[in-house]
Formats: structure tokens, C-alpha cells, sequence
């Protein structure tokens, strides 16, 4: 049996492990009843999404015609009803699209900003220390302007077919008539205290004695029904001006930590189209988003860093893959610590970063031993910067398109940690997305290239990526949610298809496992458990966690297209 077959047999057979996050959120369904999914294959069209209906919604308008960016903007919007903790209309988004008819990527920066008020020492005390990560999230000052209806909007301009306000007719109906609680949102809802505080919340998610409402019980949002209208009918403008801009300013500035974001913030907000960030890895070409995000760069970075060791000969499940994995993510989240940031704001080295020489140099320092924390390298061009710390978001997800044209939409979407911010305002959450800053402006004299400037966007690990062939077709569509472990799984995934054989579904429920340039990582309640001696061998600081990814993907296949959702969470495909 190949390594590859041995290790699907291994995978569909083992207990694969239940996926809080790795910041205590619960999980709704224990570990031992987590399976790995059927793969669905489509022959035409196909959407994944983190919920059924979500995906059910963008399903129907590729059957009315529609284009990917379609339906990845009707399932976003039924996103805010069924998976409000994770992303909505009040987060950001980084979006790829793929023209079939032209073979071109184009990549779509909704990502939030600043407010024009905003001081670099936005996160510290009055005694110049780091706020406690709670304080800083459930803070108005922690509230960016929103990005993600905007850059939607900008992409529906050139890529959409279905007019803007069909798209947002089955989310609006939702929220109208109501939909079942679904049991990660129950569960997420028990163990947040302070969303049941804010009144508006509290009248939809939670009963009369003030407790979660039911699994299966129906969810109502009014409010977002007529905030979806108003959007519906005049386009994002309706959201960054006129009584929702109004509402939005008013809420951050009325919370109990007050913050400075204005009315002309939210008028002066712009999505950007910016070139993606592709990279060769062995016969394929591998593309993602560029800074702000550091998710494109980094996985790119971990692949040619492997492609430069003995990793291509490693077992699949092996301590020694692990061991190559582990450190290539720590090279790279080393150097992402230090350099990436807003191009507008800090000059970015991409092609100094992904250089075959520098990441040949890099690979050079990987070893038998584990080099515990790797350090940043110098490619051409550095700037004397400081490190950052390592963001802690988890509220994130991910939509996966393609459309019977064979365009294709990779959108990772977030409003930051789970509920985001806690402030709730015309039915949805407002991001807490400024949290991605470095808290620290600068160490020794030298300023981080992440630090809180106004206008600014910070730093990001969100990572849609698109994989083509050798003769520039589509081959995969990809994403995660899950902070800065996203760059990791969306690694994972690549290596565990394109190395290992695996098809897309084994490869998502394969154990996740990895290095933010700290312990090793591995997912707990895995058989991937017993390499933790081994590595220990080898120098490595082991730690079990539950590692919450949440990959959503399509890969090409003979019959058409065949999905992977990630076991872990509630995700769903639908197609024709």
C-alpha cells in the first residue's frame, strides 16, 4: 500500500479530534462523533460555505446564471444570520477571482482601516503597558471600519451577473421568517458572557431567563432583515453613509469603552484591487493575497522552503514530515512577524521574501533538530523593524465557488475573534479586526512595521489561495478560517494533495499540525499523537491542542468538481 493510501486508511479510520479553538471556545459536538465528510462531487457548479443554507443560497443563484461572485455574495450575506460570531457585514474580507475567459486572477482587499483618529499607542495603558487581550477586543477602540460590503461591491462591478439586490434576497428572507439555531452558534453563545449584556442581542439569540436559545429553536433578526434592504436597494453607499453609518459611529462611541471612529471614516472607505502573489511549487502555480495579508506570502514562503528539503521523500505520517513542516512554518512566520504590513504604509519585500536564493538560504537552516524559534532573515531590501506579536483571532470563514463557466471565488471573511468586538448594532456585530496591530509601536528604536497608524489596515493571516496547473487551468480553491493557524491548515491542505495524493476531503480532515514559530503544534486526539515522543527527540516542544480549522475547498477532479469541508466545523457543498 502507498504512503498515501496508508494514510487515508489511517485518517478515515482514526478519531479525528473535536475543534474548539485554540483560545477555549467550546465545540459543539464532542470529539469522538467528529467524522470525516463525504466528498461531493459536482459536475458543473459548486458552493462551499460554513453552513448549509449559506451554501444552498449561493447554490441558487449559480442556477439563475449567476457568477461565482454571485453566490459568494449571497451565501456571505446568510452568513450574518447562521454564523454571526464569525463574520457579517460589520468584519472585512479578502477576495480572489478567477476569469475563466481571460485566465487572470484578480484579488479584492476588503480589509478595515483605521480611523483617521488613531494614535499608535491605541493598545496600551496609562502606564504604557499592552492592554489584557479581553479589555482590548470587547473596546470600541478595537472597532475598524468595515471593508467587507465594499469590496464585495467593488468585484460585482466586473464580475457579477445577477443584479446586486437579488443577491441579497435569500438572506433577507431569512432573517425575516427565521431559521434554526445552529449548534456551533448555541454553543458559542453559552460560553460568551458578555454578548447576552447588550440588549439588542439579547432579545434575538438568547430566551426570556437569558439563556442561549435552543438548538433547532427559530432565529429571528428582524433587524438585519432591514439593514439587508436598505443595502439591497442602494448599494454599499447605504452602509458607510446616511443612518446605518450613523448607528454604527454611535454605537462604538457609546460603549462602555468608548472609540474615535467617525462618520468620514466610514464615508472615505475604499476596497483596493491589488495584484495576487503566486509562487511556483513543483507543477503547479500557487496564488494568494498579497499585504496587507500575510497569508499569501507565508504559505508560499513554507512551500519553497519544503520544496527545498527532503520533505517531498518524507512519509505522509511521519515524525520526519512533521519535523520539516514545523520548521518551514517557523522560518516563515518569523519573517512575518517583522515584515509584513501595509504596503501603503511600510514597503513590502514580497519578492525579496519568495526569492529562490533566499529561500534556499532559509531552507539551509533546517536541520535534524528543531531550531525552537526560528529568527527573521534579511531579504533584499529590509528595513531595521522590530517584531510583533502574534494576533489572536478566531471569527473568521471561508466561501468556496465555482460556476459552470469556470470562474471561481476564493473569499476568506472575518469580524475578528468570536462575536468580534461584542458591539451589536441594526442586527449584526461590528470587528474588533484593529486588535491585529501591533499592541507594541516599537522596541529599541525601531518601529514595528505593524503598528496602529490612522487609515491603516492591519496585518492579516487570512489566506484564500488558488492552485493552477501547469497549463494555467483551475485545479484547487481553498481557505480556512482559524487566526494565525489559518496559514498552517490552507499549508497543510496544499502538501497533503499536491505531495501526498490525498483527495481534498482526506486532505481537510488529515490532523492538523504545525509551528507559529513556538511549540510544536498537533491536533489533540489525533493518532498523529503518537510522533509527539519522536519530535520530543528531536527537539521539539510538543503541544496538543484543538486545532479549529475550518477548510473549505474544490479541486478538479475527472467527473467535475469534488469538494472538501472541514469535519470540524458545520460546512456544507452544494452543486449541480
Amino acid at each position: 500500500m502507498s504512503a498515501a493510501a496508508l494514510l487515508r486508511k489511517t485518517v478515515l479510520a482514526g478519531a479525528l479530534a473535536a475543534a474548539a479553538s485554540a483560545y477555549a471556545q467550546p465545540q459543539p459536538e464532542p470529539a469522538s462523533r467528529i467524522q470525516a465528510k463525504q466528498a461531493f462531487v459536482a459536475k458543473r457548479q459548486v458552493v462551499v460555505a460554513a453552513h448549509p443554507l449559506a451554501a444552498e443560497a449561493g447554490h441558487a443563484m449559480l442556477r439563475r446564471g449567476g457568477s461565482a461572485l454571485d453566490a459568494a455574495i449571497a451565501a456571505q450575506m446568510v452568513l450574518n444570520l447562521v454564523e454571526p460570531q464569525s463574520s457579517g457585514i460589520g468584519g472585512g474580507a479578502f477576495i480572489l477571482v478567477w476569469s475563466a475567459k481571460e485566465r487572470r486572477l484578480r484579488a479584492y482587499d476588503g480589509r478595515e482601516t483605521a480611523p483617521a483618529a488613531a494614535r499608535a499607542e491605541r493598545f496600551l495603558d496609562a502606564g504604557g503597558k499592552p492592554l489584557g487581550h479581553a479589555e482590548a477586543v470587547a473596546n470600541g477602540r478595537s472597532v475598524g471600519v468595515p471593508g467587507v460590503l465594499a469590496a464585495l461591491e467593488l468585484a460585482h462591478r466586473r464580475h457579477g451577473k445577477r443584479p446586486w439586490r437579488e443577491l441579497f434576497q435569500p438572506a433577507i428572507r431569512h432573517a425575516t421568517e427565521g431559521v434554526p439555531v445552529p449548534a456551533r452558534l448555541h454553543a458559542l453563545l453559552e460560553w460568551d458572557a458578555a454578548l447576552r449584556e447588550v440588549p439588542q442581542a439579547r432579545e434575538i439569540y438568547f430566551d426570556s431567563s437569558g439563556r442561549p436559545k435552543s438548538v433547532g429553536t427559530l432565529l429571528k433578526n428582524p433587524a438585519l432583515a432591514d439593514t439587508l434592504r436598505r443595502i439591497a436597494l442602494g448599494g454599499a453607499r447605504a452602509f458607510y453613509e446616511g443612518e446605518i453609518a450613523r448607528d454604527i459611529v454611535d454605537a462604538v462611541a457609546s460603549h462602555r469603552r468608548p472609540g474615535d471612529l467617525s462618520r468620514a471614516d466610514l464615508a472615505a472607505y475604499r476596497a483596493i484591487e491589488r495584484v495576487p502573489v503566486c509562487g511556483a511549487y513543483r507543477k503547479w502555480r500557487v496564488c494568494g493575497m498579497p499585504p496587507p495579508s500575510s497569508g499569501g506570502v507565508a504559505v508560499l514562503q513554507m512551500l519553497g522552503i519544503l520544496e527545498r528539503t527532503r520533505f517531498g521523500k518524507a512519509e505522509p505520517n511521519s515524525a520526519d514530515a512533521v519535523h520539516l513542516f514545523g520548521e518551514a512554518g517557523r522560518l516563515a512566520y518569523a519573517d512575518r512577524a517583522r515584515y509584513i504590513a501595509d504596503p501603503a504604509f511600510v514597503p513590502q519585500l514580497v519578492a525579496g521574501l519568495l526569492a529562490p536564493v533566499y529561500l534556499a538560504e532559509r531552507a539551509a537552516l533546517i536541520g535534524a533538530r528543531s531550531m525552537g524559534v526560528a529568527q527573521p532573515g534579511t531579504p533584499r531590501g529590509a528595513l531595521a523593524l522590530s517584531d510583533a506579536a502574534m494576533e489572536m483571532s478566531s471569527g473568521t470563514s471561508h466561501i468556496s465557488v465555482v460556476d459552470a463557466n469556470g470562474n471561481a471565488v476564493a473569499m476568506t471573511t472575518s469580524i475578528e475573534y468570536a462575536f468580534g468586538s461584542r458591539i451589536f448594532v441594526r442586527g449584526f456585530l461590528l470587528n474588533n479586526q484593529l486588535t491585529d496591530f501591533s499592541f507594541i509601536p516599537e522596541q529599541a528604536g525601531r518601529p514595528a512595521a505593524n503598528r496602529v497608524e490612522p487609515g491603516k489596515r492591519p496585518r492579516s493571516s487570512m489566506a484564500p489561495s488558488i492552485v493552477l496547473d501547469r497549463a494555467g487551468r483551475l485545479q484547487m480553491v481553498l481557505g480556512s478560517p482559524g487566526g494565525p493557524g489559518i496559514i498552517n491548515y490552507v499549508a497543510k491542505t496544499l502538501v497533503a494533495t499536491l505531495d501526498w495524493g490525498l483527495e481534498v476531503q482526506d486532505a481537510i480532515a488529515l490532523p492538523n499540525f504545525g509551528s507559529r514559530n513556538g511549540p510544536t503544534e498537533i491536533e489533540k486526539g489525533t493518532l498523529y499523537e503518537l510522533l509527539a515522543a519522536t519530535l520530543a527527540g528531536q527537539g521539539h516542544v510538543v503541544r496538543l491542542l484543538d486545532l479549529n480549522s475550518g477548510v473549505h475547498a474544490i479541486e478538479r477532479a475527472k467527473a467535475g468538481w469534488r469538494t472538501g469541508t472541514d469535519p470540524r466545523r458545520e460546512g456544507a457543498a452544494r452543486g449541480d
